[in-house]
């Protein structure tokens, strides 16, 4: 049965548990099975908490089918960055390394209330810092389509467990690129939603609309589904937003009514590998057989980099700065360096970054005007060696900082435009390469279906588990 049930897709998977066809019970044992055979090999999954799941689903199995929510037993792994009532939590650092939460995250309450069972803690960088997911307490986490390359980061676990059958769903978080840069470079879906969209605990910024947590899968509709459970108001998230009456997964499965689309390689700001972006191209040029025009063009984010680098600044300077003060030694260099940098920061250096960011949300809603998505790469480079620590260069240019290679995400993360990793083919060494696709703020709805279409259209077939492959 293990086979049987590894191989169908989330969306199945909840109707079969609606119809007590199958139980969470039959889902844990296929999923603690599996991982024995595949987590030794690519270490996607450091914390289990089987028994915790299991009373989890007793409990859940306990009330009528129509009382189990929207994912009705559905097992889900939750980022290293988050807390889980009961389970060891380190957000990849030795300073948490024993830690044990008393309480969970409200985005994980909100998960169990709809039904999710939370069965393991995902891999993760220290703090999410850097796209490759290696940390001081459980090492480096290998990407599936060729071992020794990275899974990028920081939800680097969840997409791994994704592409090797140790996941239906997976919950990612992103600021700079953390579940769309993984959702890329291991060939599955990963959707960054509208801040707000999706609520959890605030942080030491209360009101900052950064990071945003969202649903990873292996296709476009599971990733639908988890959103409808991801979403809602919660008083403690200040910018939390209500339910609207959306259904994602029933918005998936209509037609996206699409008129035109732009397609850039590179939003004008980075440097791109000519052979990610010719696939990307491609793909992205496919919406023509459907009667979609496609056009090159993207807004102007000519002041992308200042605004997000001075941003990210505050950010880990208002979350880590006592961390820096109290454990020095403890810290990755990346970590200390992004602290540094926002303590560093002049008020008009803020300022002026705000004002940037408020500047090109207003440009980007002005091009949704005209376009119903915007299609980029999704990262400027196929999977990366897993020695390097990040990408330092490309296509002759060398970058300044470790998080200057994620511009084609953090771009759009100024925006706040809802945006998916979606598989759009693979290099010539047979590595995945990830479209990224954005609608305009808040149309997450316009955003699945059109990315639902192109994925039926490119048939890349990624529901279907792979097992790991080593390579050289």
């Amino acid at each position: 049965m293990t086979a049987s049930l590894i191989n169908r897709s989330a969306s199945e998977i909840v109707d079969s548990l609606k119809a007590e066809e199958i139980s969470p019970f039959d889902l844990l044992d296929a999923l603690e099975e599996r991982i024995a055979t595949v987590d030794p090999v690519v270490n996607a999954l450091p914390t289990l908490c089987f028994d915790r799941a299991r009373e989890r689903a007793r409990a859940l199995m306990e009330k009528p089918v129509a009382q189990r929510g929207r994912l009705a037993g559905l097992p889900v792994p939750i980022k290293d960055l988050t807390e889980v009532e009961g389970v060891r939590t380190t957000w990849g650092s030795p300073i948490f390394a024993d830690f044990v939460p008393q309480r969970s995250d409200i985005m994980v309450e909100n998960i169990e209330a709809e039904g999710g069972i939370v069965y393991a803690k995902s891999a993760t960088p220290e703090f999410g810092a850097g796209a490759n997911t290696f940390n001081e307490v459980f090492g480096a986490t290998l990407n599936p389509w060729n071992t020794s390359r990275s899974a990028a980061g920081s939800s680097g676990g969840a997409a791994v467990a994704l592409a090797t059958g140790m996941a239906w769903v997976a919950q990612g978080s992103d600021l700079g690129g953390s579940l769309r840069s993984p959702a890329s470079f291991c060939g599955i879906v990963g959707m960054r939603p509208s801040p707000g969209r999706v609520a959890s605990d605030p942080g030491t910024l209360v009101d900052s609309i950064l990071s945003v947590e969202g649903p990873m899968a292996r296709t476009v509709e599971d990733v639908a589904l988890f959103l409808d459970a991801m979403t809602g108001e919660n008083p403690h998230d200040p910018t939390s937003l209500p339910r609207d009456g959306t259904r994602y997964l029933e918005a998936a499965r209509r037609p996206a009514n699409l008129r035109k689309v732009a397609f850039s390689a590179d939003l004008g700001i980075t440097p791109v590998d000519p052979e990610v972006a010719e696939i990307c191209r491609k793909a992205a040029y496919r919406f023509i057989e459907l009667g979609i025009e496609v056009e090159d063009a993207h807004p102007d984010f000519s002041d992308a980099h200042n605004a997000f680098q001075v941003l990210r600044a505050r950010g880990f300077a208002a979350s880590h700065a006592q961390k820096l003060k109290d454990y020095p030694d403890l810290l990755k260099p990346e970590v200390i360096w992004n602290i540094e940098k926002g303590l560093k920061l002049p008020l008009t250096e803020i300022i002026e970054a705000e004002t940037q960011r408020a500047e090109i949300i207003k440009r980007t809603l002005a091009f949704f005007g005209d376009y119903d998505l915007l299609l980029t790469p999704t990262t400027i480079v196929p999977p990366y060696p897993i020695e390097q620590r990040y990408v330092a260069e490309c296509a002759g240019h060398t970058f300044d900082s470790y998080i200057d290679w994620l511009a084609l995400a953090y771009a759009i993360t100024l925006s706040t435009a809802p945006a998916l990793s979606l598989p759009c083919g693979f290099t010539s060494e047979g590595l995945p390469v990830g479209l990224q696709v954005v609608a305009r703020p808040r149309g997450e709805a316009k955003l699945l279906a059109g990315a639902r279409q192109l994925e039926t259209l490119l048939d890349l077939r990624t529901v279907n588990p792979i097992d790991p492959r080593s390579g050289g």
